[in-house]
């Protein structure tokens, strides 16, 4: 943890004159920021953001993110946050070397049980960060919050339109599932959205989201890894972006699936990408960023520690299938409320059966009681055959 230092570049002395005179419940009194003679003693964090200024597989470029977190330090929060700011990630000579660096930092990170937040750059750099959870041999959900796919074509080089084939072609592979949220049909390949739920993947189409908000909830609950492209927000709730579109996410949606993200207890590295503070003319782009972040670190903030069910603290349900033979047995918290089903699998460490908990809704269970099984129990069955 000590070398972590060396990767990166101090806030500028010139931002902080942008939040003098902050009252102590505001998040700038709360975080401890990497200064020129200062870096945070990461021991006694739980939560670290950074800037990570690699724009070469994108449009948008900018340097400037002080708007971004002048806003983000003047909004209040009444718990005090175990948070550091460690403001720049080095940038490298080459795109490689960059990649890299981001790879080691959120390895060394994740490996010690601290979230990165991450402000990007370009969408790409979801392909650095997938490495570092590949280097640690973790099995994680991606869950990406996009208008697209952003499959590219199988000989395009690395970009923010192409890095997600890039991730479910890297060897060997350790994305176990992988989810797109909001994405919008008309911009997307029907062979692509084919081509996912040929390899058990899953996509959700931008008005399901909108329709039933609450549906985001078991998918935070089972995410690793959550990129959210800010192209996904529609152009006029969010313009600092060159690929921004009249449709998409408004700003509540978007707080509201912050906040289920920051409840999980599973979600272990958070990353927005594509702001573009040159086109932010008014910073309604950077309040309503500040604003999404705040939602997850209050969501953070009365996480239940469930990454998966207590069952001694569970209400259990038996739901059989039209053969007799088999079961889906799902599992109530009587803390939360929150809902879990079991997958069974064959442990081949130990050769015995055991189940795998996925979080879901109550939706599932009603499916599974009209006799129909839950598709997100049967993508995570076939994951194990």
């Amino acid at each position: 943890m000590d070398k972590l230092k060396g990767y990166f570049t101090p806030i500028d002395r010139r931002f902080f004159s942008q939040i003098q005179n902050l009252e102590s419940t505001q998040l700038g009194l709360q975080i401890d920021f990497h200064k020129s003679d200062h870096f945070p003693n990461l021991q006694q964090k739980k939560i670290v953001l950074f800037s990570v200024q690699e724009y070469e597989g994108s449009k948008n470029n900018t340097d400037n993110t002080y708007e971004l977190r002048s806003a983000l330090y003047k909004l209040h929060h009444e718990k005090s946050l175990d948070m550091a700011d460690l403001g720049y990630i080095n940038i490298m000579p080459t795109r490689k070397e960059s990649f890299s660096v981001i790879e080691d930092v959120c390895c060394m990170l994740i490996k010690n049980n601290l979230l990165p937040i991450i402000i990007g750059g370009g969408n790409d750099i979801s392909y650095a960060i997938y490495k570092s959870y590949s280097r640690m041999k973790r099995f994680i959900t991606l869950t990406a919050v996009d208008n697209q796919f952003d499959l590219g074509l199988d000989n395009d080089l690395i970009s923010s339109n192409s890095y997600m084939s890039k991730i479910i072609q890297y060897k060997p592979s350790y994305l176990f599932h992988y989810v797109n949220l909001a994405y919008q049909s008309y911009l997307v390949s029907p062979k692509a959205v084919q081509l996912l739920t040929d390899l058990g993947f899953e996509s959700v189409r931008l008005g399901d989201v909108r329709a039933d908000i609450s549906s985001v909830e078991p998918i935070m609950r089972n995410t690793d890894f959550l990129s959210f492209d800010l192209s996904a927000i529609k152009h006029s709730c969010f313009a600092a972006n060159v690929y921004s579109s009249p449709n998409g996410l408004d700003g509540e949606d978007a707080c509201k699936i912050m906040r289920y993200a920051g409840v999980s207890d599973k979600v272990s590295c958070l990353a927005f990408f594509e702001y573009n503070q040159e086109l932010d003319s008014f910073n309604q782009s950077a309040l309503l960023l500040s604003q999404m972040i705040w939602y997850f670190l209050d969501g953070y903030s009365i996480r239940k520690n469930e990454l998966n069910p207590d069952l001694k603290n569970c209400l259990k349900y038996t739901v059989p299938f039209e053969d007799g033979k088999n079961e889906i047995v799902f599992y109530k918290s009587k803390i939360s409320g929150r809902w879990w089903m079991g997958v069974p699998f064959i442990n081949k460490n130990n050769n015995k059966p055991e189940n795998y908990f996925v979080a879901c809704s109550y939706y599932d269970y009603e499916i599974a009681k009209k006799g129909d099984i839950p598709d997100r129990w049967i993508k995570t069955y076939n994951k194990f055959i």
